[in-house]
C-alpha cells in the first residue's frame, strides 16, 4: 500500500513545512515544480492502476463493448465523453488504461487548481488524498473525473465567472450525468445581477436537467431507491462532509473570504447537513451517498482554512495544521485497514510493472 501513502506523505510534508498562508486572488498562480510532480504522480498512479477498485471488471467490459460500436453510436450515448474515450481505447487496443489516464489527468487538473485556490493549498491536497483521490478517483472513474471538472467550475465560480462554472459542470455531465445536480448552486454565488443570473441559469439548469439528468434519476430511482440498495460506509462518508459543514457554519465569521463566497459555502454546508437527514429517511443509502460525493470539495475548502480560522495570530496555526494532517492520516489508515472494499485496492498494482513481469 506504499503508493497510497506516498501520495499522502508528499503533500503532508509540504503542508507541514510550508506553514505560511498565501494570499488568494482572482489570478491563478503558475504551477511550480512541486505541483507538476504531484500532477504526474496523480496521473500515473490513478491512470495506470491495474485491477484496482471494485468496478475494474466493469471498465474492462465497457472497453470491450465499445469495440463493437461506431464512433457515432458512442457519441450519442448518455455520457458521450466517457463513451468516446472507451471507443478510442478499444480502437487503439489500449484497454482501460487510456481511458483511466485521460480521466486521471482531468481529475488531477481539477483537484490541483481547486487546492491552489485555497490559502493553504498543500493542506487542502492532504485532505483530498485519503478519500477523494484514493477511493473516488480510483474506484469511481466517471464520477471522479466529473468531480474534478466540477472543482474547476467552483474555482471559476469563486472568480465570479458563472458561465465558466456552467461550462465545466456541463462538461462534467458528459462523463457522469449526476454532476448536473450541482448546477443551480451557481445562483447562490451571483452577487451582481442576481435576477438575470437566476433567470438564464434556471433555463439552462432546466434544459440540461431534462436532457442529461432525467434518465439518470430514473436509473437512480429504480436501481437504488426501489431496490433499497445500501452502501457500506455511506454514513461515515456523509458524516465526513457534515463535520466540516457544521464547523464552517459554527465559525463562519472567522473564515476570511468575500461575502459572496461565504454565502455560497454556507449553502453548501447547509445542504451537506441535509444529506444526514436524507440518509436517515431514504430507503437507499447508496442514492444519497452517490449524490453527496459532489460535496467532498467542502472538506478541502473548510479543513484547509480551519487553522487560520481558529488562530487570529500565527502562533498556534502549526498545531492546527498538524491536527488536520493527523486527522487525514487517520482516515487513510482506517480505510486501508478496515474498509470492507479495501481488499480491491491492496496490493496496488502498476500496469507497466505488471506488463513487464508478464
Amino acid at each position: 500500500m506504499w503508493p497510497y501513502w506516498f501520495l499522502f506523505l508528499f503533500p503532508a510534508w509540504l503542508a507541514i513545512t510550508k506553514t505560511q498562508s498565501i494570499k488568494v486572488n482572482t489570478h491563478t498562480a503558475p504551477w511550480n515544480g512541486y505541483w507538476w510532480i504531484m500532477f504526474l504522480l496523480l496521473v500515473l498512479i490513478i491512470g495506470l492502476r491495474h485491477e484496482v477498485g471494485t468496478d475494474w471488471g466493469q471498465y474492462l467490459d465497457l472497453v470491450n463493448l465499445a469495440s463493437y460500436e461506431s464512433l457515432s453510436q458512442a457519441a450519442t450515448k448518455g455520457e458521450p465523453a466517457y463513451s468516446i474515450l472507451n471507443w478510442l481505447s478499444a480502437w487503439m487496443d489500449l484497454g482501460p488504461y487510456f481511458v483511466n489516464t485521460v480521466c486521471a489527468a482531468l481529475f488531477a487538473w481539477g483537484v490541483i487548481e481547486f487546492c491552489k485556490a485555497q490559502p493553504r493549498p498543500w493542506l487542502a491536497l492532504v485532505v483530498a488524498v485519503p478519500y477523494l483521490v484514493t477511493v473516488v478517483a480510483m474506484g469511481y472513474t466517471r464520477q471522479g473525473v466529473a468531480i474534478g471538472l466540477v472543482m474547476l467550475g467552483l474555482v471559476a465560480l469563486s472568480k465570479h465567472k458563472i458561465l465558466g462554472f456552467v461550462v465545466f459542470v456541463i462538461l462534467a455531465a458528459t462523463f457522469h450525468r449526476s454532476s448536473v445536480i450541482i448546477l443551480p448552486i451557481a445562483i447562490l454565488a451571483a452577487n451582481r445581477n442576481r435576477w438575470i443570473a437566476m433567470l438564464w441559469l434556471g433555463i439552462v439548469s432546466f434544459v440540461f436537467s431534462v436532457l442529461l439528468l432525467q434518465e439518470y434519476l430514473d436509473s437512480l430511482l429504480s436501481n437504488y431507491v426501489e431496490a433499497g440498495m445500501d452502501s457500506a460506509g455511506a454514513t461515515i462518508r456523509v458524516v465526513m462532509n457534515a463535520v466540516p459543514a457544521f464547523l464552517f457554519l459554527l465559525f463562519r465569521k472567522r473564515f476570511k473570504m468575500p461575502k459572496a463566497d461565504r454565502i455560497f459555502w454556507s449553502w453548501m454546508s447547509f445542504v451537506a447537513l441535509v444529506f444526514v437527514g436524507l440518509l436517515l429517511v431514504s430507503p437507499s443509502s447508496t442514492a444519497v451517498d452517490r449524490i453527496a460525493l459532489y460535496w467532498i470539495p467542502l472538506q478541502l475548502f473548510v479543513l484547509s482554512r480551519f487553522p487560520d480560522a481558529m488562530c487570529r495570530q500565527n502562533d498556534h496555526t502549526y498545531i492546527w495544521i498538524c491536527a488536520v494532517v493527523g486527522y487525514s492520516a487517520a482516515v487513510m489508515l482506517v480505510w486501508l485497514l478496515f474498509a470492507i472494499h479495501a481488499k480491491y485496492w491492496i496490493p496496488y498494482q502498476f500496469f507497466p510493472w505488471v506488463w513487464l513481469w508478464n
